[in-house]
């Protein structure tokens, strides 16, 4: 990454953001005000110290108040609140960074790391020190991008080996106004929209905000190395909401992880970002990840059961041979086998090393490589605890293995995060790729930091659980859980027919259509997309087939056209060949979208159109669809008819440059 520091221009915004100028210097002094604004000049956040000596910070966004004077800093083990009117404030550093990121993989290719960043100190005076209650020194360090800012509590003097000595974050948002909300719910619709005032008690982030007047927030944390998971505190009757999340457990690393506020005119201005990733760190010195290919990929998990044309599927070598040949012939990446191939995942006796259906595993490895397609192995937190974690993924690394998918993890929110980085650092240093299933820790912008890091299953992914989800569903979760980071959804059932299906794990029927499933897969952001269904149902419709053939990673960009939450999206992706996939998706009701291309590089492309057929309906006429093709330039328009519960997919090569 390339970043410059321009001296004068930090002097210049040295007197214009910070609100008092150097007067701030002064020690122990109160009532002193600093603020700092986006590189745009839309957003901007204000820190306070006033009465108490407390600092409390403020967001607005095109001068409107967003989140009025809120509370920051801890609360020690007696009781004082750090800092308090005793702390001086030192020097404010401001820096301001213009450079860009280039991801192993990601939403797009190149990433602007654009943004201000202040930085206050805060200095305990001598009396508290010979206490011996609290660090010397606490920063508060506040950056500002265009698409959101982001805060954090830094001890300089404080080492790993000490204990922390708070009890309490106090860190509060006070909205500015009644919004409404929605909120992740595990492995169910997600929570919302409710009214800030009406909600009582925790909810977990993402938190994604409807503020009225053409602005949207989303509030969740980035940079997460140790303790508990963020937690959001409301009392019902007020808009105030606490972080009810404690600090980590003693004898870690700090900082705390960063509070992150995503603003912007539209719910796409989350989705789009890559604000988490870059408060992050970069990959370890050292660390090579060029190994990374993200990708679409088969699973026998689903498809255990389905009969076609007098084969029966099952997660076994005859299946996996099938699979394995037509994700060759369609340039899908991966195999993923999911549980029980070392014997049923929650038995003790059950050895991910040797047991049950192993000598088939290592072959079907062989057999992959031969082709060009990887092979992900499951491993349960059971088998995962029980037997060297360390020695197991190596094992799968000399055995030729693509991947690991974790399910189950066990422990304490803050356990399961100390356990889910040291799998995801053990399986980078041996070149695997990993997903974290069943309740996973959030993501938090963690694949800048370990590329490998490539989903999670942080939503209800379709059909898990014993239930489906309902379209509205997909079109809630893409703009709240989807905006913490990639997700392993499973769409992409292409068996619809009317009643259950033959499938073994679940039969209920999938309650969407054909061009939704396929417009799925490309709006969900994942480092491996994971399709639930059997070759032969998606070689039955080859236009669909086409779209999801496209779907080559890295993304070279993305941009959410269009999109209102809990009612549809429209997303356009642009992949490693240069291909330029839209995917529409609504809610129950039918509706009529027009999509404006003016977002095409300069050209003329064929696109191919496939959409609902007039008759189509999520829950009476699932695989009817109507394709159509014609050139297009950056100056059309296409019109796309979405039934109820339906979608649409365009696929568009270019033709002649202009």
């Amino acid at each position: 990454m390339s970043v410059k520091y321009d001296c004068c221009r930090q002097l210049f915004w040295l007197c214009v953001c910070i609100g008092v100028g150097l007067t701030a210097e002064l020690a122990g002094a109160t009532n002193q005000t600093w603020s700092i604004l986006s590189p745009d000049g839309r957003l901007k956040c204000t820190i306070t110290r006033g009465e108490g000596g407390v600092p409390k910070w403020a967001f607005s966004y095109r001068d409107r108040s967003l989140i009025e004077p809120s509370w920051t800093g801890f609360e020690t083990a007696q009781g004082g609140k750090v800092p308090n009117q005793q702390w001086k404030h030192g020097s404010v550093k401001l820096k301001n960074v213009q450079g860009e990121w280039s991801p192993i993989w990601g939403k797009r290719a190149v990433v602007q790391e654009v943004y201000r960043e202040l930085t206050i100190p805060f200095l305990a005076p001598s009396s508290v020190l010979q206490q011996g209650e609290v660090p010397g020194e606490m920063n508060l360090v506040v950056r500002v991008y265009n698409d959101g800012m982001a805060f954090r509590y830094e001890f300089p003097q404080m080492k790993t080996q000490d204990k922390r000595p708070f009890v309490r974050d106090l860190t509060e948002f006070c909205f500015a106004g009644n919004y409404s909300a929605w909120f992740y719910n595990g492995e169910h619709h997600n929570i919302g929209p409710e009214r800030i005032e009406s909600i009582q008690g925790e909810r977990w982030p993402v938190m994604t905000i409807d503020a009225g007047k053409q602005c949207f927030m989303a509030i969740h944390e980035a940079d997460l190395r140790t303790g508990e998971p963020l937690k959001l505190n409301f009392t019902k009757g007020n808009r105030v909401m606490k972080v009810s999340s404690r600090p980590g457990k003693p004898g870690v690393e700090t900082p705390f992880a960063w509070r992150v506020i995503f603003c912007g005119d539209t719910p796409g201005t989350a989705v789009d970002s890559h604000l988490l990733e870059l408060l992050n760190p970069q990959p370890p010195k050292g660390m090579d990840f060029s190994w990374v290919k993200p990708g679409v990929c088969v699973w026998d998990w689903r498809i255990n059961g389905a009969e076609v044309n007098g084969f029966r599927y099952g997660m076994d070598y005859p299946s996996w041979v099938r699979m394995i040949d037509f994700a060759a012939q369609h340039g899908i990446k991966h195999l993923v086998l999911d549980a029980n191939w070392y014997g049923p995942e929650f038995d003790d006796d059950s050895n991910p090393l040797e047991g049950g259906k192993a000598n088939d595993v290592r072959k079907i490895i062989h057999y992959g490589k031969g082709k060009g397609v990887g092979v992900w192995l499951y491993l349960n937190d059971v088998g995962g605890r029980r037997y060297p974690i360390s020695q197991t993924l190596e094992q799968y690394a000399s055995w030729g293995a693509s991947g690991v998918k974790y399910g189950f993890m066990t422990g304490t929110p803050e356990e399961k995060n100390e356990r889910t980085r040291m799998i995801t650092e053990i399986c980078a240093k041996n070149h695997l790729l990993v997903d974290f299933h069943d309740g996973p820790v959030h993501p938090y912008g963690q694949m800048r930091t370990w590329p490998n890091a490539v989903t999670r299953e942080f939503c209800h992914a379709q059909l898990d659980a014993h239930r489906v989800f309902q379209p509205k569903t997909f079109v809630t979760s893409v703009f709240v859980n989807m905006v913490a980071g990639p997700l392993d959804m499973n769409n992409g059932m292409f068996d619809l027919r009317p009643g259950k299906t033959t499938r073994v794990d679940e039969n209920q029927p999938v309650p969407s259509t054909l061009a939704s499933e396929a417009a799925r897969t490309l709006i969900t952001f994942s480092g491996v997309t994971i399709l639930p269904d059997i070759p032969e149902f998606y070689c039955r419709y080859p236009e669909l087939l086409q779209f999801i053939e496209a779907q080559q990673m890295p993304w070279k960009n993305s941009k959410t056209l269009a999109g209102e939450i809990g009612k549809f999206i429209v997303m356009a992706r642009e992949s490693a060949n240069g291909c330029v996939l839209i995917g529409a998706v609504t809610n129950e009701e039918a509706r009529t979208v027009v999509v404006d291309l003016s977002f095409l590089p300069d050209g003329t492309y064929q696109a191919s159109i496939v959409q609902d057929g007039a008759d189509a309906h999520y829950l009476k006429k699932r695989e009817s669809i109507r394709t159509e093709r014609r050139s297009v330039t950056p100056r059309d328009s296409i019109e796309l008819k979405l039934a109820p519960g339906g979608g649409a997919c365009v696929l568009m090569r270019l033709q002649k440059k202009s």
